[in-house]
């Protein structure tokens, strides 16, 4: 987790702030769920920058189900935090199934975990800079309240 960039904005401004978050750390692709946007993230997304990489996906499963591969990758010390990110932290350790209120950073974190899993786990080359390295030193295990 390099950065939580999280926030509640008109449609165009989250949509900039993906393509330059995309940018600012060299990103394959910006992963976006559907389920409620339909096709607007895609059309938004390619209105700011028509060439970004971007994938749909759709939550068939509940939170919990989804959530679990990524949970256990952290049990594993697998998955790191560059930094400290305490509203995303707080939500790993507190939601519980029975809130009524969506997570949307925890969300956010499965999706782009889920798609960095796909691929491999091998930490990127960002310029030399020795982020396991950073990360080990404010890993925290298990964030995930379950």
């Amino acid at each position: 987790m390099l950065e939580d960039a999280s926030d509640t904005l008109p449609p165009l401004e989250w949509c900039e702030l993906a393509v330059s978050l995309y940018k600012k750390w060299n990103a394959d692709l910006i992963v976006g769920e559907v389920n409620n946007g339909g096709d607007l993230i895609e059309s938004l997304l390619r209105s700011v920058d028509k060439n970004i990489p971007y994938k749909k996906v759709h939550a068939t499963r509940g939170k919990v189900i989804r959530a679990e591969p990524v949970a256990n990758l952290y049990t594993q010390g697998k998955c790191y935090h560059l930094g400290a990110f305490p509203t995303l932290e707080d939500q790993l350790c507190t939601w519980t199934p029975n809130d009524e209120k969506s997570p949307d950073r925890l969300d956010a974190l499965v999706w782009a975990f889920t798609e960095l899993m796909i691929d491999s786990m091998d930490v990127p080359d960002l310029g030399g800079i020795n982020f396991r390295g950073l990360a080990e030193k404010s890993y925290r295990p298990n964030p995930f309240g379950f």
